[in-house]
């Protein structure tokens, strides 16, 4: 399973807010939607996020194997 647990750590490590991702970056509410929700994304999605947070693929998006 897909966890975004590192997003979330990653976007308050950087002073963000999901606020600004939506309004100043234009991502799309509904994306930040599905992630709350553990839902899937795009990996054009995760590149955005990388390039907006500076940041590498494992501070968005970490594979958990089911038990």
């Amino acid at each position: 399973m897909i966890s975004y647990g590192p997003f979330w750590h990653t976007l308050k490590e950087r002073n963000m807010s999901t606020y600004t991702l939506i309004n100043k970056y234009h991502i799309s509410s509904a994306t930040i939607d599905r992630m709350k929700k553990g839902n899937g994304i795009s990996t054009m999605k995760i590149d955005d996020f990388c390039k907006i947070l500076n940041c590498r693929v494992e501070d968005i998006i970490v594979f958990l194997p089911d038990v």
